[in-house]
């Protein structure tokens, strides 16, 4: 939790620094370090159903091929033994 929380605090000091130097308003600075990381915690919140649907993907596709290498095994071993249909 620690570093949760340290993390938030570089995450709006960074926000407001930049903010500031930009437009060299304090109400702009602190505004902006304030939605600057609401945003983002938002944006961020998708980005992981992204890459959670790309993992997804990849092992289904992952899992498909085992299965289809799998019968092919099997259709050369019944091959071999003459079970073949």
């Amino acid at each position: 939790m620690k570093k949760t929380v340290t993390f938030a605090v570089m995450h709006f000091s960074v926000a407001f620094m930049v903010a500031y130097l930009l437009t060299g308003s304090v109400v702009v600075g602190g505004a902006v370090a304030l939605v600057e990381p609401a945003i983002n915690t938002v944006a961020f919140y998708f980005h992981e159903r992204v890459w959670k649907r790309i993992e997804i993907s990849k092992e289904v596709a992952r899992t498909k091929r085992a299965a289809v290498s799998h019968d092919v095994t099997l259709r050369e071993q019944e091959m071999r033994e003459g079970v073949a249909a």
